[in-house]
């Protein structure tokens, strides 16, 4: 398999972060472009530096971005926010769907075959009544409706690993629950380290190409239909030697 290039949006969240340092790691990746508002501090990366081109971008202005000239071969997008942090209702869908979506299109290149990777969340579904999952499965059916040769999504359940600035202590005692739950079904948890690894195997290998323990299933409408990787599969993936 020959060595592939890759773009990167959403570097600075929590999966985001892993992630990078995941495709910078990886043999199959020749070079790893993070464009976003925010950029990951060159001294905190210690392998694949010199693979990495970085650009801040504006969200709100787009075509002045370059993601049009990009060409990638594989778009991995962990963008998304929540309710509070967003401010509000509209906030949080122009930033968790609007901004995901127009970034995708963006950097879409007519008649190159590209993949698209997007880390969305256990329980998406368009015609939910929860803003969250709604805004996710909504998301989810628009990436796989822009042209892209794929596009594979991964929806995880609570993220263990993970290191905020501010303390949450309703989340804190959700993921011991979770972390007990853990040993019993890897259905309830993950580490964020573990996702982004699987995220980075399945941007390389494709759907074609993934284990059957993946479990992968195909999902969405006609004109839309993308792959779906659930916590368990995602678990599995990152542990096999593929």
């Amino acid at each position: 398999m020959s060595a592939q290039t890759a773009l990167l949006i959403g570097a600075s969240g929590q999966t985001g972060q892993h992630l990078l340092k995941e495709l910078l790691n990886s043999p199959r990746f020749s070079q790893v472009f993070e464009y976003g508002r925010r950029l990951t501090n060159l001294e905190s990366i210690s392998h694949g530096k010199e693979k990495l081109q970085q650009k801040v971008i504006d969200f709100e202005k787009l075509s002045e971005s370059g993601l049009k000239d990009g060409q990638w071969d594989v778009v991995f997008i962990t963008l998304g926010t929540t309710r509070k942090n967003a401010g509000s209702a509209d906030s949080f869908e122009k930033i968790d769907r609007e901004y995901v979506i127009n970034s995708a299109r963006e950097a879409r290149t007519d008649g190159k075959d590209q993949r698209l990777v997007y880390l969305s969340s256990a329980g998406a579904d368009a015609s939910s009544s929860f803003l969250y999952t709604k805004s996710k499965g909504l998301t989810e059916l628009g990436l796989a409706s822009l042209g892209y040769e794929e596009t594979i999504v991964f929806r995880p359940a609570v993220l263990a690993g993970v290191s905020r600035p501010e303390s949450r202590p309703f989340e804190t005692f959700g993921r011991y629950v979770t972390s007990v739950l853990s040993h019993v079904t890897s259905s309830v948890e993950i580490k964020v380290g573990t996702l982004a690894k699987a995220m980075a195997k399945a941007g390389s290998l494709g759907s074609a190409s993934l284990p059957a323990i993946a479990h992968a299933t195909q999902e969405g409408k006609e004109g839309a239909f993308f792959t779906v990787i659930r916590n368990s599969g995602a678990i599995a993936l990152a542990d096999s030697e593929l």
